[in-house]
């Protein structure tokens, strides 16, 4: 029992902290007066609890639950959350297509450097520079996809105290962290690739359901897209980066055959839908949480094998 309260409690820190890091960045860059549009689109994907989870689980020698972090992350928001957010209500936007496009290109790189079934520094660094590559695109040619956001309490915070205190509770919570996976694996027999693809993917990125649900109710299918489009492009290739970068890490057969594929194709198969019918309708939005529901069955068939 011990395990699992380990786990959740791992979960619960470092997605606490990585929530009051990025306040604490968003404060420092309304009190710098930096462009509303820069700070969003390189900030707003920028889950740090992700990649704190990915090179807790790496450090302890957990490569698959690592990969699992980025690849499932990424499943889940393409699939998973942008599929929930149009049955709540149908995603309409008339976004360019060149940073749907560039989007829709973000799981290259990964998937040529991995072709060696593992993920060394050099690799992470060429995955962190393909992702400057496509935020550049972003950056230039999609100024509509992210609404500024005004908080007025933003130049009221203290910035620099909300860092520190977000970093102190990320390093702290993914060391739980990747104690709880360790336990829980030991314990009940579960592939650590399964956890780390499905439960940590999804546990860790469970607030992006409200962050694309909301404004997706509201009617600001523009601001929804914006913020899976940016988080997708930062998890299948900055926060692969970054974890191979801090230590590399082998790529399974499961990884290989199943979530990395799924992975790169669901990104391309979300924006191709923008750029064809400019919006995704509640039936669509239904078939892509199918295909996130098949998805997992398959994965834990194959777990159980």
């Amino acid at each position: 029992m011990i395990d699992v309260l380990l786990l959740v409690l791992g979960i619960a820190v470092v997605v606490a902290g990585a929530e009051i890091f990025f306040d604490g960045l968003l404060a420092l860059s309304a009190r710098l007066k930096t462009a509303p549009f820069v700070v969003t689109a390189l900030i707003s994907g920028f889950e740090l609890e992700n990649i704190a989870a990915g090179i807790a689980a790496n450090a302890k020698d957990l490569p698959g639950a690592a990969a699992g972090t980025f690849l499932g992350g990424t499943t889940f928001l393409a699939l998973g959350v942008t599929g929930l957010a149009a049955i709540i209500r149908p995603l309409e936007a008339r976004l360019p297509w060149k940073p749907l496009a560039a989007a829709a290109a973000s799981p290259l790189a990964l998937v040529l450097v991995s072709l060696d079934r593992s993920l060394s520094r050099v690799d992470g660094a060429i995955l962190i520079a393909w992702f400057i590559a496509v935020m550049i695109v972003l950056a230039r040619t999609g100024k509509d996809i992210v609404a500024p956001s005004a908080d007025d309490d933003d130049e009221k915070s203290k910035p620099a105290l909300r860092l520190l205190g977000g970093l102190a509770a990320l390093t702290v919570g993914g060391e739980v962290l990747g104690e709880g996976i360790r336990a829980t694996v030991s314990r009940f027999g579960v592939s650590q690739t399964l956890l780390g693809n499905t439960v940590i993917a999804a546990s860790v990125e469970a607030e992006e359901i409200g962050r694309v649900a909301v404004p997706a109710r509201r009617g600001r299918g523009d601001v929804a897209l914006g913020n899976i489009i940016g988080t997708v492009a930062h998890f299948i290739a900055f926060n692969a980066g970054v974890v191979a970068l801090v230590r590399p890490l082998a790529l399974d057969r499961t990884t290989m055959n199943l979530h990395l594929p799924v992975a790169a194709i669901s990104v391309p198969i979300v924006c191709l839908l923008l750029i064809g019918r400019k919006r995704i309708s509640r039936r669509g939005g239904a078939l892509l949480v199918v295909a996130y529901i098949a998805y997992i069955a398959v994965a834990i068939a194959g777990a159980l094998d």
